[in-house]
């Protein structure tokens, strides 16, 4: 009888170490797919930024193929020196308003953290009064 009992036993703990194994490979293959999944679109993501560059490159060759009249070239300069100005404008513009968020978050923070603090002082206050009261 002990010896039935004790091949259930091993017959049990042989099913939860194959199973174990099943769900464990089936788990890794899991991961080796994901894997491989991220290095396809790693290689898709640098060819793509391969093409980008070659299109870039290859604009940028037919454009100084190109040769334009004085007054174009200099309407051309004229619109790349505005962009750039204006993105410059932009990036101050961006910063102050960064920096003005940033110190209206700072002023805020105190107001609470002031009001936050009375507001402990006049807990303490009241209980010393009530302890004062008590004691007498």
């Amino acid at each position: 009888m002990v010896a039935i009992d004790q091949n259930v036993f091993y017959i049990v703990i042989a099913a939860i170490v194959v199973v174990g194994l099943i769900i464990s490979l089936m788990q890794w293959r899991k991961v080796r797919e994901a894997q491989t999944n991220v290095e396809f679109l790693t290689k898709q993501a640098e060819l793509k930024k391969i093409e980008l560059v070659e299109r870039d490159l290859e604009s940028k060759r037919m454009m100084n193929d190109i040769v334009l009249p004085k007054d174009q070239q200099e309407n051309l300069t004229n619109i790349r020196e505005n962009t750039s100005n204006l993105m410059h404008k932009a990036g101050y513009l961006h910063g102050e308003i960064n920096e003005r968020v940033n110190r209206l978050e700072a002023k805020t923070e105190y107001i609470k953290l002031q009001k936050l603090l009375m507001d402990i002082e006049e807990k303490e206050k009241e209980l010393e009064n009530k302890s004062k009261g008590g004691k007498k």
